[in-house]
């Protein structure tokens, strides 16, 4: 392969116009971002590009290499953080840049998204509200005050992404972060109130369960992520509302035993059980069963050479029939067998 002639088809790429020119460049930048090296190796020659239409193509072949391949995510940061700072006069390109950034997953990127977040394009914003989750999984505080902000832009969709963050991407509760989440519930913007509903119910706030009622009466259906946080809120309430739907469907089955307290009782019987089992069979264990705040289900834990090993404890009952013997005997054969 040869830099400059791959760096000069993605420059004449990026500055063809007419019907078919961007969906051609996005299947050029995708061919190319196949070798995510490669990809990290062209880059930053075309983000020095004094044409905008090239550095927006190369932030955009950056965040394609680094949404494909992990190991480049980190020279895709540190590629993009200078261009994505605010003197960078072209808006298209600082969404790119924001973009790849986002797909970078790096912590470096806080700082520059954050400065980005009262960006005067609302698409930049928009941008920012996508691209702060996944900088921010190690420490989720830094970006809720912006993240809180942005729910309450004066733009929809940056109100929509942003309340999708911070109720769904972002594993964050505090009185501010469900203040921000119902001040949505009421939001002119259907999609963002549906995102403040959602958000609302994850975090289990008996207010969230009237409005979530009301998007699975919705005459269209609803969204798979009502479904999931339906599962989540776990309310007896939402049984009648769910029980139209096919549990066939993405979430609805889910949905349908998170709320049913005959199925919840049956769950916690068979951990109390196994847990009991294990206990008796292996003393020196020290098994233990939590519950996620932001997910569903019960978890099983045990330790094992400095390892801390996690199963399914639903997916335990259904393959051992419901018989905690049975369930015990398999955690500890695996155990044995070296995999959990």
């Amino acid at each position: 392969m040869d830099t400059e002639s791959d760096s000069a088809l993605i420059e004449q790429a990026a500055r063809r116009a007419g019907p078919g020119a961007r969906t051609a460049l996005r299947a050029l930048l995708s061919d190319v971002a196949e070798d995510g090296a490669w990809a990290v190796r062209l880059g930053p020659g075309l983000l020095d590009s004094a044409d905008p239409l090239v550095r927006r193509a190369g932030c955009d072949l950056l965040a394609e290499a680094a949404d494909r391949h992990e190991p480049v995510r980190e020279a895709v940061t540190a590629a993009v953080l200078a261009l994505a700072a605010e003197d960078e006069p072209d808006h298209q390109v600082q969404r790119a840049a924001v973009r790849a950034l986002g797909a970078g997953q790096d912590a470096r990127a806080v700082p520059v998204l954050l400065a980005l977040a009262a960006h005067p394009d609302p698409e930049v914003r928009r941008a920012v509200a996508e691209a702060l989750p996944p900088v921010s999984t190690d420490d989720p505080g830094r970006v809720l005050p912006a993240l809180i902000r942005l729910t309450g832009d004066a733009d929809p969709e940056v109100r929509n992404w942003a309340t999708f963050a911070l109720g769904f991407q972002v594993e964050a509760d505090s009185p501010e972060v469900r203040a921000a989440l119902w001040n949505r519930t009421a939001d002119e913007y259907a999609a963002a109130r549906e995102e403040g509903i959602r958000g609302l119910a994850r975090r289990r706030d008996p207010r969230a369960v009237p409005l979530l009622a009301e998007l699975l009466d919705d005459e269209a259906g609803a969204h798979v992520l009502t479904f999931r946080a339906a599962a989540i809120l776990g309310a007896a309430e939402l049984l009648p509302h769910l029980e139209h739907y096919d549990p066939a469907d993405p979430g609805v089955a889910d949905a349908l035993a998170g709320c049913d307290p005959a199925v919840r009782a049956r769950d916690e019987a068979f951990a109390a059980a196994l847990l009991d089992t294990l206990h008796r069979q292996a003393p020196d264990s020290d098994a233990a069963v939590h519950a996620e705040r932001f997910e569903t289900g019960l978890t099983l834990t045990l330790t094992a050479a400095g390892e801390i090993l996690h199963w399914s404890v639903e997916g335990l009952l259904d393959r051992s029939a419901g018989a905690p013997d049975r369930a015990a005997a398999s955690v500890l054969a695996s155990l044995a067998g070296g995999r959990a």
